[in-house]
């Protein structure tokens, strides 16, 4: 499949490929069509955090370029990040094509324009996974970051990318290290005409890391340990919708990744904030969120294995070939999926869902992509 290289004329007139496990196919749809593909009592759950730009280029103490893109914000010390470093080179070119960077000590000073930061520690795992902390206060770091920074991108695309092209309509916080993508098509007309039809939506924030780093064993651990905050009343919005027999989706990979890895973490779904080091695949039950609308992800991604708690294997693989074979197009900018269940797959009880009794049922087993008044 191909990668998308430029953001749609529309965000939200992108093309979508609806999973339909019951017949054991796909079709095609539009994300305008979104609101008649779901029904009167869905929730839709959204990823609010704002994408950073996360990428700073800048030099050494003895002058070597190397760029820093950002991972995680170090929520017990202001001012440190986790990044990872590449050498001299930008984006234009490939990830695991770029040059390691140049051999730093703890205690080197990296300069990224008028943002000055403190090699703190090397990771173990990987030369280019470090521990920066920036000097000066909160505020500043963050005006600079702002001043300094761009979108962490990638070579598959045609020019560099302008901040506001890698946000959602509803962002938030700024949290996201790169964007949660699969909200980028819904659009306030979109979202409002949900609303009227009787689906609801709701937020959490999820801190979204970085897809690729060029070096494999770093790669082979992503998605890396995350942040997230889900607030009281989107807890109360899915035991509401569960308790009425509606469906809970989750839009975006993150959004799984929080509720699942909060409800993983305490037994239950739990409001507040926590990390979430949840890997989802194949043999995952979902307890919490019923279905997915995501991007067109190809099977050696690492987004895919999520999709597979959704839907069976050989239907997504069967996906991946029609889209294949149909010119959808891939990663953040690219078209849509949405795999759908005809009843939810979680339980309304929260006794059923402990013990695995109730109406959820194993991943794939009835599921249909296509519910609600055509």
């Amino acid at each position: 499949m191909n990668a998308a290289r430029t953001y749609p004329a529309r965000r939200d007139d992108v093309r979508l490929l609806v999973i339909d496990a019951t017949a054991g196919a796909q079709r095609e749809s539009r994300t305008t069509a979104l609101p008649d593909l779901l029904a009167p009592g869905d929730l839709l759950v959204v990823n609010e955090a704002a994408t950073l730009p996360a990428s700073l280029r800048g030099r050494d103490d003895r002058g070597h370029e190397l760029e820093a893109r950002l991972l995680a914000a170090d929520s017990d010390r202001a001012g440190h990040f986790w990044a990872v470093l590449f050498g001299a080179g930008d984006w234009r070119q490939r990830t695991e094509d770029r040059p390691p960077p140049p051999a730093l000590a703890s205690g080197a000073r990296l300069r990224f324009g008028r943002l000055t930061a403190e090699l703190v520690t090397r990771a173990a795992l990987s030369p280019r996974l470090v521990t920066l902390r920036f000097e000066g206060s909160g505020d500043d770091v963050w005006a600079a970051l702002y001043r300094e920074g761009r979108p962490i991108q990638y070579s598959y695309l045609a020019h560099a990318l302008p901040l506001w092209a890698v946000q959602t309509v509803y962002a938030g916080r700024p949290w996201a290290f790169e964007m949660p993508s699969a909200g980028r098509p819904l659009s306030w007309e979109i979202l409002l005409a949900l609303r009227r039809k009787g689906v609801r939506w709701a937020f959490l924030t999820h801190a979204a890391g970085v897809s690729a780093t060029g070096d494999p064993a770093l790669d082979a651990t992503l998605p890396l340990p995350e942040r997230f905050d889900i607030p009281a009343a989107t807890v109360e919005a899915i035991a509401d919708t569960h308790r009425h027999g509606g469906r809970v989706l989750a839009v975006g990979t993150t959004v799984v990744r929080a509720l699942e890895g909060s409800r993983a973490a305490h037994g239950t779904l739990r409001a507040g904030t926590g990390v979430t080091g949840l890997r989802i695949g194949a043999g995952f039950r979902p307890r919490v969120v019923d279905g997915i609308l995501s991007g067109i992800h190809a099977s050696a991604e690492s987004h895919f294995a999520v999709l597979a708690a959704f839907a069976p294997l050989p239907l997504l693989r069967s996906a991946e070939r029609y889209a294949e074979a149909h010119d959808f197009t891939t990663h953040e900018l690219g078209d849509a999926m949405l795999i759908l269940p005809d009843r939810p797959l979680v339980s309304c009880s929260d006794d059923s869902r402990e013990t695995g009794r109730g109406a959820w049922s194993a991943p794939g087993a009835g599921l249909r992509g296509v519910v609600g008044p055509a």
